[in-house]
């Protein structure tokens, strides 16, 4: 067998950037322990009008389930007062899934038999009307990690398609460096999202066996380069269940903290995924991440960021969906279709990632949001 590329070392094409933050999650995470805390410092953190990063690791804190209802109370109450009754509406749009990385958990790996796919511009202009005349105003463009069948000039070019019909346009693509995110930012992105997976490095080396997805430290800062390309917001997320889901998301809101202090005119976003089941494998399913776990979770989030944006995925089932829209989560994706090309009406031209669980329309989701006396928002951006 060949030899694995070293997982923390820089392959030649990727940008480093002079950047201190990655040894301060890192550090902030290996200095986690969730069994520290007792009920005492979860009854100090809810106290804290502003939560110290003392308070979020106890609020994610085994300690802390018994007291969900209340920390649920005030993150509610803390969602209200800067979110208002808003909630925040879009769909994800898969524009291809070639991929060359080898992840054991998903399905888009490059040795998973799946039906490869990619959209042409007029499949993508297609796609982009048919969401449209649902009245969303925002979109979140997807691909597998394949820089060589969608390289950063076809991500640009899918940008540009979608500045035509949507006001928010955000990305989901493999990482770039500072000066590709400049152009497609250019072409009309406004935002990157990127899951890190697991803040683990010797997890994350055991899970990513090939591809410049092996980089841990490349990925980590993807945000960073994204914000010095002109990005107006980045989201953060590691996939739970794949590692100690409190050290992971303990990782994840400190790196979110670390980068809004960073650049204070950052729009921060969260997703809060859960392992779900993937094609040809069945077995993928999240560890010890029950509901009210996740509920926890999301809810640390929101108390320790109160600012920042909590996308709900359709990885959750409706029920858990709409309740967590009433406490904490700001926005929502409805008419999901995580295959390629699904939306026009046409047939599918290629495999999902994962199996979704909600699978409601546009329609749907709108008038749920209404009747939860919820306000559902299409685009809160005004260009002048």
């Amino acid at each position: 067998m060949n030899e694995r590329i070293d997982h923390m070392k820089y392959l030649p094409d990727m940008e480093q950037i002079d950047s201190d933050i990655i040894e301060r999650v890192i550090s902030a995470m290996n200095g986690y322990d969730a069994e520290k805390y007792t009920k005492n410092d979860v009854k100090t953190a809810l106290e804290h009008e502003t939560k110290t990063i003392e308070d979020f690791g106890a609020l994610l804190s085994p300690a802390a389930l018994p007291f969900l209802e209340e920390i649920a109370k005030q993150a509610q109450a803390e969602t209200r007062k800067h979110f208002g009754n808003s909630i925040n509406m879009f769909t994800p749009l898969y524009i291809s899934n070639y991929c060359e990385n080898y992840c054991i958990y998903c399905g888009f790996n490059c040795h998973n038999k799946i039906h490869r796919a990619k959209l042409n511009a007029e499949e993508i202009e297609n796609e982009m009307q048919a969401i449209a005349k649902t009245g969303l105003q925002e979109v979140l463009l997807l691909t597998g990690e394949s820089k060589k069948m969608s390289d950063v000039k076809y991500i640009g070019e899918a940008c540009k398609i979608a500045r035509k019909y949507f006001k928010v346009v955000g990305l989901e693509v493999y990482p770039m460096n500072s000066d590709e995110y400049r152009y497609i930012h250019e072409c009309g992105a406004d935002y990157v999202t990127v899951f890190q997976e697991t803040y683990d490095s010797d997890k994350y080396e055991t899970l990513h066996l090939a591809g410049h997805k092996r980089i841990f430290p490349y990925r980590l800062e993807t945000q960073e380069r994204a914000l010095m390309g002109g990005m107006r917001g980045v989201g953060f997320a590691a996939l739970l269940g794949l590692s100690d889901f409190r050290k992971d998301a303990f990782a994840t809101g400190i790196h979110a903290y670390h980068i809004q202090r960073k650049y204070p005119h950052a729009e921060i976003a969260f997703s809060c995924p859960r392992l779900r089941p993937i094609i040809n494998n069945d077995k993928i399913n999240p560890r010890d991440v029950h509901e009210p776990q996740l509920l926890q979770v999301i809810c640390a989030y929101r108390l320790f960021m109160p600012f920042a944006s909590i996308t709900i995925s359709t990885r959750e089932c409706q029920r858990f969906r709409d309740n967590i829209v009433k406490i904490a989560a700001t926005k929502i994706s409805a008419g999901v279709d995580v295959g390629i090309g699904g939306h026009s009406g046409g047939e599918k031209k290629g495999d999902e990632q994962f199996e979704i669980s909600d699978g409601r329309n546009v329609k749907q989701v709108y008038d749920a949001l209404c009747e939860n006396g919820l306000q559902p928002v299409m685009s809160d951006y005004i260009y002048v």
